[in-house]
């Protein structure tokens, strides 16, 4: 008898692969997973893991081989790897075409702006006294950054004036194009986080807060604290993103409130730190509606099941312990639950995140600061 049950490819064998694979198991979803490392956070667990080059044509042929779908952990994959991998019919979700929008700001920004999304002004420049031009015209600070390969904060520089501008201009020249943007005065940032599936069904999540520190994501929370018009106005202008770029998967939509306008930050094709929550605190998670997606099987709801929910990252401090050896102290904190990813300790470097659930934003925040300084053995502060 023929095996019905489907098997995912997943390309990235990071801590999002990781948690997609969890959610696989109570589905009887089989994962295999290509990993550029034997000790990527994925490959750790996974028994099916495929170690390569995910830009090397030969090894996404031989990932799809064995799969139903290939989907993504990452965005930074080539695309012309990924064009010659459609080409044989194998199922690619989210699609080329719509992955280009997370894996390149430039067209991110221009296919935005022509469809009449709100995103800051812009413009594409390779010499320094363009972008030294576009701050006279719009005004200082400026942000620079470089179309494509950037996260987490790299590839990103904030000029105040000239001279900084000078200063950082060769960092962020040298892959060739710069995109050179308005600062945007920020009250918060959100991100609004959809499901969609190839027949159109789509679901999203609560709007969420996301605080950011040194460019990374640091601490989320739910719901987010913006007017009610800002949570409307947020979730009108995601339904607008996915139709526009026809994602399959989760979408998450990164946008900056100004106190009185959206603006679109940028997007994600895929699972998103911003939705590590709904692992223990929505009625399904990301990574399971992420697997259904691409699946195209029926999606079920992201609804937030505690009035209040605070998901801080734990990162590595520089001193090489690893969390585990303070997991005790984290568990002692209620209403919190501890996801660590497997990954050697770096100073900087997301080793895991915890999610606290509470009656109201205050309580959860203070519990997954708690919780997370313990891992870290530091005391930041909320």
């Amino acid at each position: 008898m023929t095996d019905p049950r489907p098997t995912v490819g997943m390309v990235g064998g990071g801590q999002l692969a990781r948690m997609c694979w969890q959610a696989a198991i109570g589905l009887d979803v089989g994962v295999r997973i290509l990993a550029a490392r034997s000790d990527d956070s994925a490959a750790l667990v996974s028994p099916h893991t495929l170690v390569g080059d995910p830009d090397d044509p030969e090894v996404l042929v031989e990932l799809a081989r064995t799969c139903d779908v290939v989907t993504f952990d990452h965005e930074l994959v080539d695309p012309a790897a990924l064009k010659a991998l459609e080409a044989t019919g194998s199922a690619v979700r989210p699609s080329v075409d719509a992955l280009r929008y997370a894996q390149d700001k430039a067209y991110q920004r221009a296919s935005f702006a022509a469809a009449g999304l709100p995103v800051p002004a812009h413009v594409v420049v390779t010499e320094v006294e363009a972008a030294g031009a576009f701050a006279r015209e719009h005004g200082e600070p400026i942000v620079l950054k470089r179309p494509r390969g950037g996260y987490d904060g790299r590839g990103v520089w904030r000029a105040d004036d000239a001279t900084v501008l000078d200063t950082v201009w060769r960092d962020a020249a040298a892959s060739g194009q710069v995109l050179v943007e308005t600062a945007v005065p920020i009250q918060r940032e959100v991100a609004a986080l959809v499901a969609r599936r190839p027949s159109g069904q789509w679901v999203s999540a609560p709007l969420i807060e996301t605080v950011q520190r040194d460019g990374m994501l640091r601490e989320l929370v739910v719901p987010a604290r913006v007017p009610d018009r800002a949570t409307r106005a947020a979730m009108d202008l995601a339904s607008r993103v996915v139709d526009l770029v026809d994602v399959t998967g989760i979408c998450a939509i990164e946008m900056f409130w100004t106190g009185t306008d959206l603006v679109i930050n940028e997007i994600a094709t895929r699972p998103h730190n911003s939705g590590h929550w709904t692992i223990d605190a929505a009625t399904t998670s990301q990574f399971e509606n992420h697997l259904r997606a691409v699946l195209d099987w029926p999606l079920d709801t992201m609804r937030a099941t505690s009035p209040a929910v605070c998901t801080v990252n734990v990162l590595g401090t520089g001193n090489e312990d690893w969390p585990t050896t303070r997991l005790a102290q984290a568990l002692e904190v209620d209403g919190t639950h501890v996801h660590l990813y497997g990954k050697r300790p770096r100073a900087g470097r997301k080793l895991g995140h915890v999610t606290a659930t509470a009656d109201d934003v205050h309580t959860a925040r203070e519990r997954a600061h708690n919780a997370a300084n313990a891992l870290m053995g530091t005391e930041e502060a909320m």
